[in-house]
């Protein structure tokens, strides 16, 4: 039975209305598609760059919290060699008063003539040498005087050996020091210094490990005391 042109028409309608459908079912198809893709890579990149925005954050707040303990420690350092500062302060106050107080020995002349006698004596023994000579500050020189033939005795009797005591007459210990001797000999390439002041010094670095703990207490940081 032959179609008639309206049939025709009809069936071709029909066919384009089912192809339309079709795309329109595709393009949606394709659409939902994209979109979830679309929001599959947009929830990705989201996460990727809030990682990123936290990795950077925690980054920069343990700088500032490394930043903060390193100020801590240089300004408890700080601290701590201001304190040591003013402690060494204090114990070099003291040994400055000590020194001050040295130079009134010699105006005991008993006491200060039985000082010069032993440090004489105990330089002598160290030198061991036929021929010394003495140098002292020039007021000093009528008592090392009187002084150097009971020394030069007693030093050969105890010994059993010869030595000439000199006074050296040009040149003095400075007449602003607080006294003590000092004992040259082979030309004055062999000296030993018997001051009062550098007796002091010595004496100073044996206790001040002793000063320190009197004004200040033991500390019990410290392994050793020197």
């Amino acid at each position: 039975m032959a179609l008639s042109d309206a049939d025709v028409q009809k069936q071709i309608k029909h066919m384009m209305a089912f192809i339309e459908q079709e795309a329109n079912e595709k393009a949606e198809e394709i659409d939902a598609k994209a979109e979830e893709e679309f929001n599959i890579e947009k929830g990705r990149l989201v996460q990727q760059q809030r990682l990123k925005i936290m990795e950077y954050y925690e980054k920069k707040e343990k700088q500032v919290e490394l930043q903060k303990k390193i100020q801590s420690s240089n300004m408890l350092n700080q601290a701590r060699l201001k304190v040591l500062k003013v402690r060494e302060d204090h114990v070099r106050n003291v040994l400055e008063e000590a020194r001050k107080k040295l130079s009134e020995v010699s105006r005991d002349q008993g006491k200060y003539a039985e000082i010069l006698k032993l440090l004489i004596t105990q330089g002598l023994y160290q030198l061991t040498e036929t021929t010394v000579v003495i140098r002292v500050r020039q007021q000093d020189v009528p008592l090392i005087e009187s002084l150097l033939p009971g020394i030069q005795q007693e030093y050969n009797n105890v010994t059993k050996k010869e030595t000439v005591l000199k006074i050296d007459q040009e040149n003095s210990l400075p007449p602003d020091s607080c006294g003590g001797v000092e004992l040259l000999a082979a030309r004055g390439r062999i000296k030993i210094v018997n001051t009062l002041e550098n007796r002091l010094e010595l004496i100073a670095q044996q206790l001040v490990p002793e000063i320190r703990t009197a004004l200040f207490g033991r500390n019990l940081n410290r392994r050793f005391t020197d």
